[in-house]
């Protein structure tokens, strides 16, 4: 059985941070891992995506302040929040697909298998 589990969601103060972790089990390719987020009523958006060689890619909004990792031993893909701003909250989905494509061109919904049940980022101003 596939699972993907987010955790380390919560709540902050603009400006704080905050260290998501994604932890996958069960038997299946998670060459490239990736988040999303979704805000009430907005589409679920990249956020960053991370392959297991170590290659990254970042949505332009996070650039320079959010940053993808991975342990490849554990499984498991991290998204370290810093200088969060209140448009940062959202629900964060992670997500994991086995193909090989380009990292630049995996950064829709549709482009990934397997996905979490998301864990709340809520930054007050």
């Amino acid at each position: 059985q596939v699972q993907l589990v987010e955790s380390g969601g919560g709540l902050v103060q603009a400006g704080g941070s905050l260290r998501l972790s994604c932890a996958a089990s069960g038997t299946f390719n998670t060459y490239t891992m990736g988040w999303f987020r979704q805000a009430p009523g907005k589409a679920r958006e990249f956020v960053a995506s991370g392959r297991r060689e170590g290659s990254t890619y970042y949505a332009d909004s996070v650039k320079g302040r959010f940053t993808i990792s991975r342990d490849n031993a554990k499984n498991t893909v991290y998204l370290q929040m810093n200088s969060l701003k209140p448009e940062d909250t959202a629900l964060y989905y992670c997500a994991a697909d086995g193909r090989i494509r380009s990292i630049t061109t995996m950064i829709s919904p549709l482009d990934y298998t397997y996905w979490g049940q998301g864990t709340q980022v809520t930054v007050s101003s």
